[in-house]
């Protein structure tokens, strides 16, 4: 019966998040999908002991992402299918956890946790296989260390706390388990006791706390989960932290206007009503203690809920509370909670009804499912492509300034620049110290030809962020082009400064010094911007050009074939090759190449006029007696 559940929520699932299958890469999945210089054992072995080698540190999370684009490269469609195999894995893990410990409905709570639209951006958002994957460890963690407090036995002791580890390194939302299981056995046995209980799981509190402490570490240094947004009292953040639990709550039970992006709060101590939401938190846990002697599966649920979700409540910083003090893939896990106390007490009414196990009770839960995988189905077409999903944000949540900057992106990247100018200018309005859309609209003055447009919209933008490293390569890039080399060296190195993995900046500032005749620096810069990304054939290229400059002919020869590799059909790096295999005498290979750069551009006069001389050099040497 168990592999049939099982089936029917795959099969389920898959349908209720087909529109999301093909969806392309979001916000910041860019971050997490493998880039370039990772996709080496070498950077296997960097994701493991750098931290700041991925955008967080969740190296078992990074080594599927290396895995996965050996598989299928950047094609999306792998990646969705697998957040989809592993939510479906999940739900059947919270079946058969339920059923062993007999909670009425265990598979009802596990469809609903499966086909439930707040969890639609932990599975259809590619980023969130961090949820979907930490969630599989996590509850196959729970599931064994249940069996455990069954059996006492030390090897599966031992096999619990592996998993549980290897939640942490998927996601350290994991750390939330020891506690979770305290309040299992509480609810099952009324009362904890030290050696059964708390013993056993001291080793995954002590490290569930070291997790804790370096995920919070790594957010404020790698992330930047640090200043004015995130300078809040304890007393807001226990306002953040009450109005957040209702807030999930709320979706929970009435899953309407699910946004990517919600309202960023306004939190002010001085505003009495801000106070009702902590204290009706508290006053909820207050009535579900007193009713503990009737059933303790309330408050159960309520500490299971609250206590997954506290690392999301506001008293440790996250960086998305740049953006919103909330967001449904905050509660992926935290949802099961009250999920299985409304699957219990449904289960409990249908039976008193005598329609549970019926066809009048089954017909109602098999509704219930098919209104829910209807509403997830309809949810996941937001994530079918970037602009559908800003689009819808803008609609649901209209002042949200990063949904407007990003959408604007998504628009220039498709040459629309009226209507991205639109949304950058429309991101300024709402948030006026917002350095990306400035530098961002000087990106679009730059395209048409605009330079000291732009150069005033960069020199805006770091105004107001003076690090950012983006800005700083962009004014590089429009100083260059309007000859100001020496000012242009200087911002292509303070991008440097600020991101020491930025590919552009490298191969920039290697532009730079090979026109000012710096070879030696602009090899140097040039090699970093090959390392950080192997398939860069301009880099490559480029590289090969000022290794000439610097007489280093075989090398320079290395990198023309390896451009070629990578871009075949590039009549300049035919040609380039050309003069630098002509220069060490190797006239056949260079002719051929010079034939190859006229048959890709026929008007090329600089190739046409290089084969006529080597032609002639050849026979030259080939009359001499």
């Amino acid at each position: 019966m168990t592999w049939c559940y099982a089936a029917g929520l795959l099969l389920a699932v898959l349908f209720a998040y087909q529109p999301a299958w093909h969806g392309g890469l979001l916000w910041d999945d860019g971050g997490h999908v493998t880039r370039a210089d990772l996709r080496t054992w070498h950077g296997l072995y960097r994701i493991w002991f750098d931290p700041g080698a991925t955008q967080q540190y969740y190296p078992l999370l990074h080594s599927a992402f290396w895995l996965e684009h050996w598989l299928w490269g950047d094609a999306t469609l792998g990646y969705h299918l697998v957040n989809i195999l592993l939510h479906a894995t999940s739900a059947v893990l919270v079946g058969i956890i339920l059923r062993r410990l007999a909670v009425p409905g265990a598979w009802l709570a596990a469809a609903i946790f499966a086909l439930h639209p707040v969890q639609v951006e932990s599975v259809a958002w590619i980023t969130e296989q961090k949820n979907t994957l930490a969630g599989v460890f996590y509850l196959a963690a729970m599931m064994t260390y249940l069996r455990f407090d069954r059996d006492r036995r030390v090897a599966i002791y031992l096999g619990a706390l592996a998993l549980f580890v290897l939640g942490l390194l998927s996601k350290s939302v994991t750390a939330t388990l020891p506690a979770a299981l305290s309040v299992i056995f509480w609810w099952q046995r009324g009362r904890l006791s030290w050696r059964r209980d708390g013993l056993p799981l001291l080793p995954m509190f002590v490290l569930a706390a070291a997790a804790g402490w370096f995920t919070a570490w790594v957010e404020r240094t790698f992330i930047g989960a640090t200043g004015a947004s995130f300078e809040l009292t304890l007393v807001e953040r226990c306002l953040i932290a009450g109005r957040a639990t209702w807030f999930y709550l709320v979706k929970l039970l009435w899953p309407a206007d699910l946004i990517f992006i919600y309202p960023r709060w306004s939190v002010n101590g001085a505003v009495w009503w801000q106070y009702l939401f902590p204290l009706a938190a508290v006053l909820l846990v207050a009535g579900a203690w007193t009713l503990r002697r009737r059933s303790r599966g309330p408050l159960a649920a309520l500490l299971f809920f609250g206590g997954t979700l506290f690392p999301a409540l506001g008293f440790v910083n996250v960086f998305p509370f740049v953006y919103s003090f909330v967001a449904d893939h905050f509660q992926y896990l935290a949802s099961l909670g009250i999920i299985t106390l409304a699957s219990a007490a449904a289960a409990g009414l249908l039976a008193h009804w005598q329609m549970w196990g019926r066809a009048s009770g089954t017909a109602l839960c098999l509704g219930l499912l098919a209104l829910l995988m209807g509403l997830t189905w309809r949810q996941s077409r937001s994530y079918a492509d970037i602009e559908s999903l800003y689009l819808t944000t803008i609609e649901r949540n209209p002042e949200c300034w990063m949904a407007h900057n990003n959408l604007g992106n998504a628009l220039f990247a498709r040459g629309d620049f009226d209507d991205a100018i639109y949304h950058y200018r429309r991101a300024l309005e709402i948030k006026p110290d917002y350095a990306e859309p400035h530098s961002n609209l000087g990106n679009i003055a730059a395209d048409r030809g605009h330079l000291d447009e732009a150069i005033d919209c960069y020199r805006q933008s770091l105004a107001i962020a003076p690090d950012y490293a983006e800005a700083h390569n962009n004014l590089g890039n429009a100083l260059a082009r309007r000859g100001n080399l020496d000012e242009a060296i200087i911002h292509f190195r303070k991008a440097l400064q600020g991101r020491k993995d930025f590919v552009g900046a490298y191969y920039n500032l290697g532009n730079a010094l090979a026109s000012r005749q710096q070879f030696d620096e602009a090899i140097r810069n040039y090699q970093k911007a090959v390392d950080l990304s192997p398939d860069d054939a301009e880099a490559h290229n480029n590289l090969g050009l000022a290794l000439v400059g610097s007489g280093q002919l075989a090398a320079a020869i290395t990198h023309y074939r390896t451009a070629l590799d990578i871009q075949p059909v590039w009549a300049q790096a035919h040609n380039n090759l050309a003069n630098a295999l002509a220069w060490r005498g190797q006239f056949d290979e260079a002719i051929a190449h010079y034939r190859r750069a006229l048959e890709i551009s026929p008007d090329n006069p600089e190739a046409r006029r290089n084969l006529d001389l080597v032609l002639a050099e050849r026979e030259r040497i080939r009359s001499k007696p």
